[in-house]
């Protein structure tokens, strides 16, 4: 009986352990690292945290329409790191992202690679940090 309740325990023990491990994403199973994709548009919200941050865009596609491309970006530790807060976006600034586009076009994901803010000449690239 002790051996079926310490398996049990084990058991219990390890799917704990595994579980934010199984939550972590794969980028290359999310993005198409072989691909590059530019929008422009306003910022609607900017998530500073981690694992992840997320800038919420919108932009206006071909057509005239609206789509709001959530952005995902390094995470708070990495971009405080360098320089960047939690006030260094604000929504309603107008900002062009490259990134690398979702696998699924309609979810309008992108993987930044830079970020730029025309209004003040701010930029991000994930080739260097900060201009």
């Amino acid at each position: 009986m002790k051996t079926k309740a310490l398996a049990l325990a084990l058991l219990a023990t390890a799917n704990l352990a595994a579980g934010p491990a199984l939550a972590h994403h794969s980028f290359a199973a999310v993005y198409d690292a072989d691909k590059e994709v530019t929008v422009e548009g306003k910022v609607m919200q900017f998530q500073y945290r981690n694992p992840h941050s997320v800038v919420h865009v919108l932009v206006k596609d071909s057509d005239g329409v609206d789509k709001r491309y959530a952005v995902e970006w390094q995470g708070a530790t990495q971009l405080g790191a360098a320089g960047i807060s939690a006030a260094t976006v604000h929504a309603g600034d107008t900002v062009v992202v490259i990134g690398h586009p979702g696998r699924v076009a309609a979810e309008n994901r992108l993987l930044m690679l830079e970020l730029k803010r025309p209004s003040d000449d701010f930029s991000w690239n994930n080739r260097g940090g900060l201009n």
